[in-house]
């Protein structure tokens, strides 16, 4: 039975006693009121003997006699409790079948269905197979990868578009240790994630089983939940709650880890740890009994019917009072402002019904990380320019699912008399910094997509001043027009890297999905390249991590088959994925990747030599990257300064190629600008 610890990270643990073996014998670690009641029954019973001897024909004391009682009840009590632990009261209720070739892979499977998964990450590995076997079996499409922080990514994507959870599978040891950047990722993007790990047997624990080590205190701090399941019954209700956790509140990453000995048969778990079949003398037999009763408990009840269907998904709303008090503060405001952050764009609340509020509110609007598209390019309401200057003239922000860390200067950029009004899901994200840069007028705990629709309902009527709307888009229009007379001027060599991304911009079909994956060239194309529609920009998040290309861009192909992914990779972060080309090609996701190689991390270098005056570390070479995707099956084109007039065609070459089911590799040779000086990458 799992025990639930009502904390941040949750670690469950299934009431079990450590009833490891230790060498040839065995070491069952009873209740230490074991010994000591056997030790207070013999001395009892010693001087029982002793009065009886004297005093044949003396009646027995009372005390004698209740404490004799006592001593049996607590001997009972004591061996009530070890029958409890080693599974031996289940047993008598629950019918075990060592004959049944079914697996706990297929309990894991039948989860998985119930729970509407579609896809299932992994990098294949002995200690999971049944669970591939068996999903593949009940139609749930196995995607495996080359690495598994790319299976994990994937399932993040997957999670992200979809609203539903994304799962991935690896293997003990190495596989689990692999993912760690990529839980982390999630877990700072507040995306729901089921990571399904590989274990050795719980009785080979500690023991220099292949591939074993401590998962469970490698992931307390990075995920909601944290569990190792002990018997094969445990499956279903186990991976039940885990799936309810991780969408729930805060969404966030879980961790279920699956012992080798859950997942396999009977006949194949009796023939690995169930001893010999001929034990010799009294300890031998011991630890032959052991084992058996062993095995016997881990498969009690297992193939009983158990509920498979999802479980409640709990999510915080504000109150009436709180919407309230955010609509006197809107319609006293001549300057209002909002910042969507991506955790607006979590379910339930669909993104048609957030962007139709925000377009009656009719407030001025800047779109970060997820929520970029959420309003069409062509929004009057939508802003890309000049935010920190916007920031300063408010005289009320509503950040919804914003946050008030690095991407915000921390809550600097305010206003000094601007009243702030804070929604986020979870409550340390909502206060981060406050009392120290800015401080909210009000601060709601609850779900920020859906505090928006209600704020619209109450504020039927309202007018943003136009002075002030008008104002800020007529600075975004110079701003704009600054950046393309930017992208006019040539560099010092090969392609000037806004022209490049104004001419994809100009390309883009209204159904296309943009991933981002690096430094210096994606941070340009944030300001440049727009996002067609709701979901359709997918950024690490807050944590930055490089390498999420090739597992994002795989989750958001699978997802939305239709839609033209493109990935913006820089050379830097590219070395990540990039041999997910073959991923791309076995699983017929064909999507196109523009790399902007510029053979050097210049997002580190820029300031590095202006304030340290070294480039070490920061060169790379103009590789040709787009060689190593034809290598694996791919297409690839390169594009430099002497392209730069046949660009355009060179970029519908790669569309064509992509839609005719091929992933595609596009190496653009760029220069230096100085369209990004002065930001920084600490």
């Amino acid at each position: 039975m799992d025990t639930w610890m009502d904390t941040q990270t949750v670690t469950w643990t299934d009431g079990q006693p450590d009833t490891r073996m230790a060498g040839l014998g065995i070491v069952c670690l009873f209740p230490s009121g074991l010994s000591a009641g056997a030790e207070k029954l013999q001395q009892t019973d010693a001087g029982a003997s002793d009065a009886f001897v004297s005093s044949r024909h003396t009646a027995i004391p009372m005390g004698l006699l209740v404490g004799i009682g006592c001593a049996c009840a607590g001997l009972l009590a004591i061996l009530a409790t070890v029958a409890y632990r080693l599974g031996l009261l289940y047993q008598l209720r629950h019918k075990v079948d060592p004959r049944s070739p079914r697996h706990g892979g297929e309990l894991v499977a039948e989860v998985l269905k119930a729970h509407g998964v579609r896809f299932l990450f992994a990098l294949a590995g002995g200690h999971i197979s049944p669970i591939l076997v068996a999903s593949e079996k009940v139609g749930i499409r196995v995607v495996d990868t080359r690495h598994e922080a790319t299976a994990v990514f994937a399932a993040d994507a997957v999670s992200r578009l979809s609203g539903r959870i994304g799962v991935a599978t690896v293997t003990a040891g190495p596989g689990v240790t692999n993912t760690v950047t990529a839980i982390k990722n999630a877990q700072m993007a507040e995306s729901p994630v089921l990571l399904i790990g590989g274990a050795a047997a719980s009785l080979q624990k500690g023991r220099g089983a292949l591939q074993d080590i401590d998962q469970l205190s490698l992931f307390k701090t990075l995920c909601k939940a944290c569990v190792s399941v002990r018997a094969v019954r445990d499956i279903v209700p186990t991976l039940r709650k885990a799936i309810a956790t991780a969408q729930s509140g805060t969404p966030g990453p879980v961790f279920v880890e699956l012992p080798i000995d859950v997942l396999y048969p009977f006949h194949v778990v009796e023939k690995e740890i169930g001893g010999t079949k001929s034990a010799r003398g009294l300890r031998g037999k011991m630890v032959q009994w052991y084992l058996q009763n062993y095995i016997r408990n881990l498969f009690a009840g297992a193939w009983e019917p158990r509920d498979a269907s999802p479980l409640p998904v709990q999510v915080p709303l504000a109150t009436e009072d709180e919407v309230q008090r955010c609509a006197e503060l809107v319609s006293r405001a001549t300057k209002p402002l909002v910042l969507v952050g991506s955790q607006a764009m979590l379910p339930p609340t669909p993104a048609e019904d957030l962007r139709t509020a925000l377009e009656a509110l009719g407030i001025p609007c800047y779109l970060g990380g997820a929520a970029r598209g959420l309003l069409p390019p062509d929004s009057p309401l939508l802003l890309r320019q000049n935010r920190r200057d916007a920031l300063r003239d408010a005289d009320l922000v509503l950040l919804a699912g914003s946050v008030c860390d690095f991407r915000l200067s921390y809550g600097r950029l305010f206003g000094r008399r601007a009243a702030i009004v804070a929604v986020n899901r979870d409550q340390t994200q909502l206060l981060r910094n406050s009392d120290v840069f800015w401080k909210p007028r009000l601060a709601v705990q609850g779900d920020a997509a859906s505090f928006v629709v209600r704020l619209a309902r109450s504020l039927r009527g309202y007018a943003c001043p136009g002075d002030w709307t008008e104002g800020l888009r007529e600075a975004d229009r110079k701003k704009e027009q600054a950046n393309r007379e930017k992208a006019a001027t040539p560099t010092p060599q090969h392609l000037n890297p806004l022209d490049l991304l104004h001419r994809l911009d100009a390309l883009l079909p209204p159904e296309s999905l943009l991933v981002a994956d690096g430094g210096d060239f994606v941070g340009t194309a944030a300001y440049i390249v727009r996002p067609r529609r709701p979901l359709a920009w997918l950024d690490p998040g807050a944590f930055g991590t490089l390498g999420v290309g090739g597992g994002f861009a795989l989750g958001a192909k699978l997802c939305r088959p239709d839609a033209e992914v493109w990935v913006l990779y820089g050379d830097g972060s590219l070395g990540y994925s990039l041999m997910e080309f073959d991923t791309f090609v076995r699983h017929k996701t064909p999507v196109i990747a523009l790399v902007g190689n510029d053979a050097c991390w210049s997002q580190i270098s820029r300031e590095q030599v202006a304030l340290l005056g070294s480039n070490v570390a920061c060169g790379l070479e103009y590789l040709d990257y787009h060689a190593v995707a034809e290598a694996l099956g791919g297409k690839g084109f390169v594009v430099g300064r002497p392209d730069r007039e046949r660009l355009d065609a060179v970029l519908r070459a790669a569309q064509d190629a992509c839609r005719q089911g091929r992933p595609v590799l596009i190496n653009a040779l760029i220069g230096k600008t100085d369209f990004r000086d002065g930001s920084i990458s600490v």
